[in-house]
């Protein structure tokens, strides 16, 4: 019995670089190698889920990233799981940006999800509208005359010559709006000046420190559901049955808190036995 005291009190003092190291690999495993830790899908995230999956075949979802590099690993997981449901289910997605990091975000989801998953058609079956300038002014805009407020796309290609652009004038000739937003302006805005004054169903995706300004929305009806941080972006991989950076994320974090706790245990196990020996000596 006092060799193993010895042990942990021992144990107890090691190098904390040891620990670091011990959390960088608990941490990097599952990124690689997923763990299918069980998720259980929040009422919010299945709302998303199931207003998306309800849409008619051939729906117009207008898709506006407001994200950037700091955020990306909540919100771009959700992007992600969005753009494949809606692809999955044969939709025309028209993606804007009323942050300028939020076109890098945009581009890169799409090059992931409809040209090298789905081998879909730009211009036919997605368009990247990408970012302009002005905030609200640009929500005004797409709502009373997206043409005036968007006279060639991201890869300057007038909107007259884009197929998928016929017959879209403003807000009203889209089937649903969704939100990918880290912040302002974003999903509080989307709400305020193009869902709730022309009556366009609306989810979204925000950051976990979000949710509680974002939720009030929700429960009065005015969002259909929420996306809440990793673990949203997680419970929507698990809806359409596309495990991906989400479920990954949340395997190495929910590991990560464990191994903590355990540390957390042992180390005080390690101390309460070294002033126990302390006692025993004086």
């Amino acid at each position: 019995m006092k060799k193993l005291a010895d042990l942990v009190i021992k144990l107890g003092n090691v190098d904390r670089r040891w620990i670091f190291i011990i959390i960088a690999i608990v941490v990097m495993y599952p990124l690689f190698k997923p763990l299918g830790l069980p998720i259980r899908p929040s009422e919010s995230s299945q709302e998303v889920f199931n207003t998306i999956d309800a849409l008619p075949q051939g729906s117009k979802v207008l898709l506006s990233c407001e994200y950037g590099p700091s955020t990306k690993p909540e919100i771009h997981p959700m992007a992600i799981g969005v753009l494949r449901h809606l692809f999955e289910k044969g939709h025309q997605v028209y993606v804007t940006c009323l942050w300028p990091d939020g076109q890098f975000m945009a581009r890169e989801a799409l090059e992931q999800v409809a040209e090298n998953e789905y081998n879909l058609t730009y211009g036919e079956d997605y368009v990247l509208l990408g970012f302009r300038p002005g905030n609200e002014a640009v929500i005004k805009g797409i709502v009373s005359d997206i043409r005036k407020m968007y006279t060639i796309d991201s890869r300057a290609i007038p909107i007259a010559d884009i197929p998928m652009m016929n017959g879209i004038t403003n807000i009203s000739d889209f089937d649903f709006l969704f939100s990918a937003s880290a912040g302002y302006p974003g999903t509080v805005e989307w709400v305020q000046l193009a869902a709730d004054p022309t009556g366009i169903p609306m989810s979204t995706g925000v950051t976990s420190i979000q949710v509680n300004e974002v939720m009030p929305y929700v429960d009065a009806g005015q969002i259909k559901g929420i996306l809440a941080g990793m673990p949203g972006a997680a419970e929507y991989e698990k809806l359409i049955g596309k495990p991906g950076i989400g479920t990954s994320g949340m395997d190495a974090q929910s590991i990560a808190h464990v191994v903590i706790v355990l540390f957390i245990i042992f180390g005080n196990i390690a101390y309460y036995l070294e002033r126990q020996r302390s006692k025993k000596t004086f």
